[in-house]
């Protein structure tokens, strides 16, 4: 079966702080997946490292591939994987347009330029996206006057205009409200229905939808579990991962924790 990832002794920096230090992880092509794990397990370094923000020691014993390969034309990994992050959120230009912000993932850019042409095709599917995402009304608002849930669909689009056939995200729902939070799950569920792989990197188990099967637990840069989400998702392995004592509650396919007793 074909792999999206595989990392095999991977180390890696981020400033002068060693972050991975031999790490191992392989997400197979189809699987749904999510790599939950606290503050500082590495998370985000694991997405710098998918993103090329930042890049791995060199080693000749390490191997970090994306779909079986090390190298790749840009273009044609975005039609492939589609990555949602913070630091995308955080950093993407305030004055963008909400159509522009779709148009952006186009050439990955933040907001479009003026050398940067669209075909009538690309111009109808950004907005058959923002009336499919339910922000067709947003598509003339500056990006720094939306809401932080409102951001994260026009990101989400933006993400979508390839058709990737997966889609990484980063704690999708953080900073949104129960509504927002609803809303953007639902979504996020349509597209694994209609055949979108999921990666999902997050400390929030509310995140995780039903149709996430293989969970990954990392913690001080290092993979510590891996398997089932009915294994893994459980009071115990739970609070050894954030070294707190929780009990978890599932309803629906969907798991919340709750304070567990001291």
């Amino acid at each position: 079966m074909e792999h999206i990832f595989e990392f095999s002794n991977i180390s890696a920096y981020r400033g002068g702080t060693r972050v991975f230090d031999g790490f191992n992880l392989t997400i197979r092509k189809g699987e749904n997946t999510a790599i939950l794990g606290p503050n500082g397990s590495g998370k985000t370094t694991l997405m710098k490292l998918i993103s090329r923000e930042i890049y791995p020691v060199h080693s000749e014993k390490s191997r970090m591939l994306v779909y079986g390969r090390n190298r790749w034309n840009v273009e044609e990994l975005r039609s492939r994987l589609g990555i949602v992050s913070n630091d995308l959120q955080q950093e993407y230009g305030a004055c963008a347009r909400g159509r522009d912000v779709i148009l952006s993932g186009y050439y990955s850019s933040i907001d479009v330029w003026p050398h940067q042409m669209f075909s009538a095709d690309e111009l109808e599917h950004a907005e058959t996206l923002m009336g499919e995402l339910g922000i067709e009304a947003l598509a003339e608002r500056p990006y720094g006057r939306m809401s932080t849930g409102q951001q994260r669909r026009f990101l989400l689009g933006r993400a979508l205009v390839h058709e990737p056939e997966a889609l990484l995200l980063d704690e999708p729902t953080s900073g949104l409200d129960i509504p927002a939070t609803f809303h953007y799950l639902d979504t996020v569920r349509r597209l694994m229905r209609h055949g979108t792989q999921l990666i999902l990197v997050t400390h929030h188990l509310h995140e995780i939808p039903p149709e996430i099967s293989r969970v990954v637990f990392m913690r001080d840069g290092r993979v510590v579990a891996d398997g089932g989400k009915q294994q893994l998702l459980t009071s115990g392995p739970v609070s050894e991962l954030f070294e707190c004592s929780v009990e978890v509650v599932e309803r629906n396919g969907f798991y919340q924790v709750l304070p567990g007793s001291r």
